[in-house]
């Protein structure tokens, strides 16, 4: 468990670095503009938005299994595993909204330059407040129109970033499970992923650095508890003989 928590804390460490600079830089949010690199970071962003977030949690499952190697009972295991660590936090993410109620930094920006008061925004159902933002943003050629629809359908509050909990679960998920295989080059794939996920939520004005960085906490927590629980279930995340000898035949061909 130790040596789970251990690996998974470097990742979570590695993920709320982008975050913590902003944060504590006191870079404040503003729609500047529309270049062309904020549509690449809006496209990341989506592949964590329903329904191409379902298409990124199948392909990442398999690819896992793939790595892996476990056999179907194992791997029907590890599938609700990983399953029930993406819910519950998905879950939990849910709950905490509603608790603290933060407005997102769009909503915020929208208050001090439409008069759209934050507190009277969020008594509005979620279609209502779409409704808000598409008639208050209709004439406005600054923001770009697939920014628009962005933020009319992401209405909900911003503490904490549900994006950023399903980004940073699957990359700390890499770090847990993978790491023994030496899978080096999806570990880092995940990371930079993920980071570009919680990078695009701040950029698209949908979440402050705080957010994501209790996002990123809360994954860590319930990845370390997955990852264990997947040891304990499936065996030891060590690989057996024959593949070590794989392992340290790849890591030969690399250096």
């Amino acid at each position: 468990m130790l040596d789970i928590a251990k690996r998974t804390a470097i990742g979570a460490g590695a993920l709320i670095i982008i975050p913590l600079i902003v944060w504590f830089s006191g870079w404040h949010w503003h729609p500047t503009g529309h270049p062309d690199w904020l549509k690449l970071m809006y496209w990341i962003t989506e592949t964590v938005t329903r329904p191409w977030g379902i298409i990124t949690h199948v392909v990442l499952f398999a690819w896992f299994l793939w790595c892996l190697r476990f056999r179907l009972k194992p791997a029907i295991v590890l599938f609700a595993i990983l399953g029930a660590a993406i819910v519950v936090g998905q879950y939990t993410k849910s709950f905490i909204k509603e608790q603290v109620q933060e407005p997102r930094p769009y909503v915020v920006w929208l208050e001090e330059t439409h008069r759209v008061p934050a507190s009277e925004f969020y008594t509005l159902d979620r279609k209502a407040r779409g409704q808000v933002v598409h008639e208050q943003l209709k004439d406005n050629t600054d923001i770009p129109g697939w920014l628009r629809k962005h933020w009319q359908k992401e209405t909900g509050f911003a503490f904490p970033s549900g994006h950023t909990m399903f980004a940073a679960s699957w990359a700390l998920l890499g770090v847990g499970l993978l790491w023994p295989r030496r899978r080096v080059v999806t570990i880092a794939v995940l990371l930079v992923w993920a980071t570009g996920v919680m990078s695009s939520r701040m950029l698209l004005g949908m979440h402050w650095p705080r957010d994501l960085v209790v996002a990123t906490l809360i994954s860590w927590l319930l990845v370390t508890l997955a990852t264990w629980i997947a040891q304990r279930l499936c065996g030891p995340l060590t690989p057996p003989v024959q593949e070590q000898r794989e392992i340290a035949e790849r890591d030969q061909e690399t250096h």
